[in-house]
């Protein structure tokens, strides 16, 4: 892993983008990383778009403002393409994961020229075939966790596990079907 990684997570209130970026936080943190997890809040609301944040690296990490300039974007919600410049900023040495049924060919034209790398996966249909929901965020959480190389998969998925163990506690039904879906997020980003 290079220093620091900065990723900007896009989504709206409710599809689990800020608490994927504070458990990548929180397993990296667990793995001997220096790491910030934090979302940008203002009056936003079930739907509205949101902004989370995460810097990761070997090295402390003496940064404390938003990320204007990131290595990577997570986009939960491909709708905000529309509504949010989701490239502002965004290094073309990174590159940009889409929450997307459609092929990467139709989501290109709405990246504003980006030319970096272009990443794509269903987590809608992942996270309803593993939880009976649509909850996007783990299998957007296991997919940049791959593609910007944050940490071995084995390591991740046995931190993941005892994360979803303590945040499940009352509800370890949904554990298997969350394992199921990074399991899946991992495979399935292209």
């Amino acid at each position: 892993m290079r220093k620091h990684i900065e990723i900007r997570w896009h989504g709206r209130g409710g599809q689990g983008a800020k608490t994927a970026a504070l458990l990548l936080a929180d397993v990296a943190f667990n793995t001997g990383m220096y790491v910030q997890g934090f979302p940008e809040y203002g009056p936003e609301r079930m739907g509205a778009p949101i902004t989370a944040y995460n810097r990761l690296g070997d090295t402390e990490i003496r940064a404390h403002s938003n990320i204007y300039e990131p290595d990577y974007v997570v986009v939960v919600d491909e709708t905000l393409l529309h509504a949010v410049d989701v490239t502002k900023g965004l290094s073309k040495e990174g590159g940009i994961i889409i929450n997307t049924a459609r092929p990467k060919e139709e989501i290109i034209s709405l990246l504003k020229g980006y030319e970096g790398a272009v990443y794509t996966i269903d987590a809608r249909e992942i996270s309803v075939d593993c939880l009976g929901k649509y909850f996007p965020n783990s299998p957007m959480l296991a997919a940049i966790v791959k593609v910007a190389e944050i940490m071995d998969k084995d390591e991740f998925m046995k931190q993941m596990y005892a994360s979803y163990q303590h945040k499940f506690a009352k509800k370890p039904e949904v554990i298997e079907g969350n394992m199921r879906a990074l399991e899946r997020g991992f495979t399935e980003v292209k």
